[in-house]
C-alpha cells in the first residue's frame, strides 16, 4: 500500500491520516464541508467563536502520540489548558456538585451529599480502574474482526459484569440518587443511555481522573486546525468542499473515490470517517455489499440526536464554570423519553458550555460565549418539523438558564442560533440525525460494531464513532490507531 484516501476530516479521519502519512503512505483526505472538523465544526459570528463540539477533551496523551510518531510536539501547534472543576453539576433544588480529580475536594463534595457514600465511591473508583485497564488500555485501539476475538476478550469483560448498565453498577456502590446521577451521566457524552450502556463505560471516570479534562485555547476548532497543520507538514493533502459521491470498486476491491465535482482519485486503500450508514447505503451504490450492510444497519439501535442553542451575551460570568450539567427534575424517566418512547417532554437536562471563562478571546471584550445542549430523540423516533419546534424549545432552554443562572439572559443576548437533528442529518449525513452513530450498548460494541476493515471489500476501512471503540475524542482517536494498524499490516 502506497496511497490511501480518507473520506471525512473529523477527529477520526484526521488521526488516521496522520498515522498513515507518518508511515509513508501518501494520504488524501476528502471533506464535504468548507472546513475540517466534522462534528468539531466551528462558526464565527458577530465577533464570537462558537464550537459545534465536542468540547470535552480527555486523554491528551492519545493526541500527543500523533505528533510523536514523527518526532514532533503537539504543543508547538496548539495549547491545551486544564479545566477545573471538570464539571459543575446542578439540580433544580439548587444543589451544586463540583466534579474533579482532586481526591480531597471530591470526597468533600460526596460527603456533602451523603457521608456514607464516601467509602462506596472509593470502591467504585477501584472498579473503574479495572474496567479502564481491560476496556481501554487493552482493547480500546485493537480491532475486532472476528467473533473469536470477542470471545477471547469476554472473560475479562464478564469479570467486571459488562452485561450490567453503568447506572446499575454505580448504584451498587453508592446510595444517594444525586451521586448516582453524577457518576453515570458521562455515557450521555458518547451517545449512551446510562440505564442501558454497558458498565464497561465506567472507565470514563478513570480516563478523566488520570488524564484530566482539557480545553484547546481558541476552541476545539484550534485542535482540529493543529491536526491539519501537522498532517500537511508531513506531506498529506486535504481537499475541502467536495463531497464524495461514491467509493469506486472493482470486484471485491476499492479502487478509489469520485466526488460530486467529478474529481477522482485512484488509491490502494479507502477509509471512511463518514457516517457508517451513509458510507454503505450512499457511497457504495454499485456494489451489493453496500445494500446488504445498509439493510443490517437499519435494524440497529442508533444514538439520539442533540438540540443546541449557541448564544453570545453581554457581560462576563466568572461564577459559571467552563462545563455545567443542569439536571432536570427527572433522570430515568427523561432517558426513557429520549431513548425509548421518542417523545419531546417539557423537562430536559442540559450541558452548558462556557468557554470564555477559560479563554476570553472567544468573545468580544465584555461579552461571553455559551452553548446549551439537550439530548433529544433521533428523527426515526421523533419525526417532527424542527423549523417549527426549534424556536419553542430554544426559548424554554434559555428560560431555564435564566431561572437558574442568568436572570436577564434574554436582554443580554447579542447573537444566537440553534442546531437541530435536521442539521446533523444534512451537514454530516448522520443517519436519522443521530449525533453519535450506533448506540453503545453491549450488543453493538466491539465485534458487534461496524468493523474497522470491511469483511468483503478487503481494502475498505472504517474509522470514527460508528466503528470500534465508539464516540468521543479518545474513542475515535483509538479507532484511528486500530484501523491504521490494520492498514499498515495489510501493506506488507
Amino acid at each position: 500500500m502506497r496511497t490511501a484516501a480518507v473520506i471525512g476530516a473529523g477527529f477520526g479521519g484526521l488521526a488516521l491520516a496522520i498515522r498513515l502519512q507518518s508511515a509513508g503512505i501518501a494520504t488524501t483526505v476528502i471533506e464535504a464541508r468548507d472546513q475540517p472538523g466534522g462534528r468539531a465544526y466551528s462558526w464565527r459570528k458577530d465577533g464570537f467563536t462558537f464550537d459545534a463540539g465536542p468540547t470535552v477533551i480527555t486523554d491528551p496523551a492519545c493526541l500527543k502520540e500523533l505528533w510523536a510518531l514523527s518526532g514532533h510536539d503537539m504543543a508547538a501547534d496548539v495549547t491545551l489548558t486544564p479545566v477545573k472543576p471538570f464539571y459543575r453539576l446542578n439540580w433544580p433544588d439548587g444543589t451544586n456538585f463540583d466534579y474533579s480529580n482532586d481526591e480531597n475536594d471530591l470526597r468533600k463534595e460526596i460527603a456533602r451529599l451523603d457521608p456514607h457514600d464516601v467509602e462506596g465511591y472509593a470502591r467504585f473508583s477501584e472498579y473503574a480502574a479495572g474496567v479502564y485497564r481491560e476496556g481501554y488500555e487493552k482493547l480500546g485501539s485493537v480491532a475486532f474482526l472476528d467473533f473469536a476475538s470477542m470471545v477471547k476478550a469476554s472473560p475479562a469483560l464478564m469479570k467486571y459484569q459488562a452485561w450490567r448498565s453503568v447506572y446499575s453498577m454505580v448504584s451498587s456502590f453508592v446510595k444517594n440518587e444525586k451521586l448516582r446521577e453524577a457518576l453515570s451521566f458521562h455515557t450521555l457524552l458518547v451517545g449512551g443511555n446510562p440505564m442501558t450502556t454497558s458498565a464497561i463505560y465506567a472507565l470514563i471516570h478513570k480516563l478523566e481522573k488520570d488524564g484530566g479534562v482539557w480545553f484547546a485555547q481558541g476552541g476545539t476548532n484550534r485542535l482540529v486546525a493543529a491536526m491539519v497543520t501537522h498532517f500537511e507538514r508531513l506531506g498529506g493533502t486535504l481537499r475541502l468542499g467536495d463531497p464524495v459521491r461514491r467509493i469506486d470498486t472493482v470486484g471485491d476491491r476499492a479502487s478509489g473515490v469520485t466526488t460530486e465535482s467529478g474529481w477522482r482519485i485512484d488509491v490502494d486503500a479507502v477509509a471512511s470517517n463518514a457516517d457508517v450508514m451513509h458510507s454503505y447505503r450512499d457511497l457504495l451504490p454499485q456494489n451489493k455489499r453496500g445494500e446488504r450492510v445498509a439493510g443490517a444497519l437499519a435494524k440497529k439501535r442508533w444514538s439520539p440526536s442533540l438540540f443546541l442553542v449557541h448564544f453570545g451575551i453581554k457581560g462576563a460570568w466568572p461564577g459559571i464554570p467552563h462545563h455545567m450539567i443542569l439536571f432536570g427534575p427527572r433522570y430515568r424517566g427523561l432517558l426513557t423519553d429520549i431513548y425509548d418512547t421518542g417523545v419531546l417532554p417539557r423537562d430536559f437536562s442540559l450541558y452548558l458550555h462556557h468557554p470564555t471563562v477559560t479563554d476570553p478571546s472567544m468573545a468580544p471584550e465584555g461579552h461571553s460565549t455559551f452553548y446549551a445542549l439537550a439530548p433529544v430523540p433521533h428523527m426515526g423516533k421523533l419525526p417532527v418539523d424542527w423549523n417549527e419546534i426549534g424556536p419553542i424549545l430554544e426559548k424554554r432552554i434559555l428560560d431555564e438558564i435564566g431561572r437558574r443562572l442568568i436572570p436577564d439572559i434574554h436582554e443580554r443576548i447579542v447573537t444566537s442560533f440553534r442546531y437541530t437533528p435536521t442539521d446533523f442529518g444534512r451537514d454530516l449525513n448522520a443517519h436519522l440525525g443521530s449525533a453519535f452513530s450506533l448506540e453503545p450498548i453491549l450488543t453493538q460494541s466491539a465485534w458487534f460494531r461496524t468493523h474497522n476493515r470491511d469483511d468483503a471489500i478487503s481494502n475498505l476501512y472504517f474509522v470514527g464513532a460508528g466503528t470500534h471503540p465508539g464516540a468521543g475524542i479518545p474513542g475515535v482517536v483509538g479507532s484511528a490507531k486500530a484501523t491504521a494498524a490494520l492498514m499498515l499490516e495489510d501493506r506488507r
